[in-house]
Formats: structure tokens, sequence, C-alpha cells
């Protein structure tokens, strides 16, 4: 994919930082942080008091991706005012101790499950404990200083993330082996015991259809995530090719899953499975092994494009075989219903 196939120590490098995603989370974290704290020092007083708060908001913002970051920023500065006034409003009626505590930490997780506070609903509470047992000598100095601070420090993680836009492709690309591996092993799984002619153990399969959409959820997920950070990213155009290749991957992969899925329920699920004839039999475990060699490929490698004919050729005898052969009653659906899995999987792979 794009921006993988040059040679030399700078290359190399640059791979080896893409593929280590966390080295460019810790440096924008790092220098968003370092910034902040000068912001909150050389901000006027009172904030210059309490610097240390500026730092905490930039580490927010660096974490996301650049257009999360704006979200989690307003966020957790509408969080951290939240639990102020609780903080505050506990203080106005309740002696300090054990008491307040309990009810501001309370009220206060009780608040942060508002949707609108999204995944920095945590820092409510932490804010009405800090405001609480830190904010008792002046009051509203505190509060507006550790607010504005975090509000500061998140506007300059923001402006870190717009010189040093996160880009996920990596974390995706190694979700999307992982779950091509999985698949590949299940599907092989398959086309062995049809092979060997196993009763298939129902705990076994569940097991492994766990471990796949385990996988899945992981590839969509890490899709997602790259999805959100493309935009308004201006990296993504160096790496047009190698973002629009993994959505292209991931739809495909979800209809094999969807495909397998469906022959693991015709072939393995039915209180008592389906015996297929020797020919047809031996046809199907040809397309399950040639699917396999398809999902180990590299989708990068020129070797893919004869392997997914090869497959394609397997899926074809198949249902041709199904044709012309037509089985009994009892493995008509099962046989018409595997070819028609197969050829999903065959559209998948040609786009």
């Amino acid at each position: 994919m794009g921006g993988r196939t040059t040679t030399g120590p700078i290359s190399t490098l640059h791979r080896t930082w893409l593929r280590h995603p966390r080295w460019s989370l810790a440096a924008r974290g790092a220098i968003a942080a370092g910034i902040a704290w000068f912001v909150g020092v050389l901000a006027p007083a009172p904030l210059s008091e309490y610097p240390y708060y500026a730092p905490l908001g930039a580490v927010i913002a660096t974490t996301s991706t650049l257009v999360r970051s704006v979200r989690d920023s307003l966020q957790v500065t509408a969080a951290v005012l939240a639990g102020a006034g609780i903080a505050r409003a506990a203080d106005a009626f309740l002696s300090p101790g054990a008491p307040s505590v309990a009810v501001v930490v309370g009220v206060s997780l009780l608040i942060s499950g508002w949707r609108f506070f999204g995944e920095m609903g945590t820092w409510v509470a932490t804010s009405a404990i800090f405001v609480l047992i830190l904010g008792n000598a002046d009051a509203l100095e505190y509060v507006g200083s550790f607010a504005g601070l975090v509000a500061a420090g998140a506007v300059v993680g923001i402006g870190v993330n717009l010189a040093m836009p996160p880009l996920r492709l990596t974390p995706t690309e190694d979700a999307l082996d992982r779950l091509s591996t999985v698949l590949a092993d299940v599907t092989e799984d398959l086309a062995n015991e049809l092979d060997a002619r196993q009763d298939p153990s129902v705990d076994d399969w569940n097991r492994r259809r766990h471990t796949l959409r385990r996988a899945l959820d992981l590839g969509r997920d890490e899709s997602g995530h790259t999805r959100e950070a493309e935009r308004g990213n201006p990296r993504v155009r160096r790496h047009r090719r190698w973002a629009d290749g993994q959505q292209v991957r991931i739809r495909e992969l979800e209809t094999v899953v969807a495909s397998v899925d469906q022959l693991t329920s015709l072939l393995v699920d039915a209180a008592e499975p389906v015996e297929l004839g020797d020919g047809l039999r031996a046809s199907l475990v040809r397309a399950l092994r040639g699917l396999v060699e398809v999902l180990r490929a590299d989708v990068r490698g020129t070797e893919r494009g004869p392997l997914v004919d090869r497959f394609e050729e397997a899926v074809q005898d198949f249902d041709g075989r199904v044709r012309r052969e037509p089985p009994e009653a009892s493995e008509e659906l099962v046989s018409a219903a595997s070819a028609v899995a197969l050829h999903r999987a065959v559209a998948a792979f040609r786009g």
C-alpha cells in the first residue's frame, strides 16, 4: 500500500515509526504537556499558581484523533465544571468529612453517565473530589483555575494534533491480519474435519466462533478508528491507498466471515449433520482449502490474484457437481446453500 515500498534507512525508520504508533502518541503527549506547562506558568494569576493542571488537558487532547480531540476537550471541560459545581454545592450544605465526600462521589458518578460527557464522564467525580478537598481556601479562584487550565491545556493538545495529526493505520493493519489468520484457521479446521469425516464437536466450534467474533470486532473497531482519524487529517493524502485498502479489506473479511459462518451452520450446527457424497465432499474440501490459501496470502503480494482464481475455479467445480449430480433430498439444501456461501466469498475478493 502507499508509503510502504521504498527502501533505505530513512524509509526503514519511517516504517518502524508507523508500526509503533505508541511512540508518536508519547511524543505528541510529551510535547503538548511541556508546552501546556509553560502556558500555565506564564498565565496571569491566579492561574499561574496551578500550572500543573494544564498538562492534564493537553494529554487528554493528544491521546485522541484530530476530530475527537476537539470533542474530548469540550467534554472534559464541561465535566470539570460539573464536578466543581457539585463539590461547591455540597460544601455549602454539608460539613467536611466522610458524609460530604460520599454524597459528592455518589452524585458525580450518577451525573457522569450523562451521554453528553461521553468517555470523559469520569472527570466529573475526579474534579468534584479535587475541588472538595483542595479548593476550600478560595473556592472560586481554585475552580476557575482548575477548569481554565485544563481547557487551555486541551487547546495546546489540539494544536499539537493539528501539527502532528495521528493516523492509526498500523494497529488497523495488525487487527486485519489477525482477523484473516483466525478466519483461515477456522476454515482450515472445517475443511480438515470434513475431509476426515469427523463428527463435529459443537463446543469446539462455539469456542472457534467466539475467537473469530472477537477478532472481527477488533478489526471493525480499528477500522472505525482509522476512518475517524482520516477526517480533517492532511497525512491521509500520503497514505490514501493504504487507508482505502484497509476499508476494502474489512468489508471483504466481513463478507467471508459471514460465508464461513453460514457454512458452519449448515455443516456443524445441525442436530444430525448431513453426510455429503464423496464427490461433493472432496470438491467442497478443495474449495475451502482454496479459501484458506487466499486468506493466508499477502494482501500486497502478486500471488494473491492467482490464488483467488484457483479458489473461484474450485467453487465453480463444487457448484457444477451440485448441478450435474443432484444430491439426495437431505443433501440438496445443504449443498446448494454451501455453493451460495462460497460464491459470496469469491465475490468479496473480486470486489
